[in-house]
């Protein structure tokens, strides 16, 4: 009987102990993107509304901290880039438009969490790069199906893309002038009459 009463407890465990993380995660996130890396661990474990001890538990280091954020941030953008590449492929919207729309999510949606990236680029550099890796690979592919749609400039690069998004504007700009910023990145990428042709 003993046995069976401890194996029922782990469920509950199990499932307060990815609540908890989550938590923590989310918090991190969040005073990240807000204070950089400086912020200390009792306070992100108090925003989550854990004890100091069970963060620890879960990410010994502040680095397994950002290393976990990075991965779930690869998770997202996997998710976002197989997505757009889907609906592509399907006929539901063109490359080109999915490139745009990749910028403006960067630059706009994303923009309040500019310090957030940095801070991982940062403390996670080498837990990112395979993300990082995947990513560019995914965006190349998007790139190559605007270019058989004619929807780029003939001579944009994935290489040009990445730039863009690395030299992309913050939250510390206004969101004017990063909505600006992605009209102009548009201009830049595609032809005037939407079309890669001369």
């Amino acid at each position: 009987m003993k046995g069976g009463t401890g194996m029922t407890g782990q469920g509950p465990r199990r499932a307060d102990a990815t609540r908890n993380r989550a938590a923590i995660l989310d918090a991190a996130r969040t005073l990240i993107a807000a204070h950089g890396t400086d912020v200390g661990m009792d306070r992100i474990a108090a925003t989550a509304g854990v004890a100091v001890g069970t963060l620890y538990r879960h990410f010994p280091t502040k680095h397994d901290l950002v290393a976990a954020i990075v991965a779930d941030l690869g998770v997202m953008i996997g998710e976002t880039l197989g997505s757009a590449l889907a609906s592509i492929g399907e006929g539901r919207t063109t490359a080109r438009d999915e490139i745009v729309a990749l910028l403006h999510r960067v630059v706009v949606t994303m923009g309040r969490e500019r310090l957030l990236r940095d801070a991982v680029a940062d403390v996670g550099r080498e837990s990112l790069r395979p993300v990082l890796d995947h990513a560019v690979d995914s965006l190349a592919e998007l790139v190559a199906a605007a270019h058989r749609e004619h929807g780029l400039h003939p001579d944009v690069t994935v290489d040009d893309i990445t730039l863009l998004l690395a030299a992309s504007p913050g939250a510390d700009v206004p969101e004017p002038a990063r909505l600006r910023w992605v009209e102009l990145a548009r201009r830049a990428l595609v032809p005037d009459d939407g079309t890669g042709r001369h």
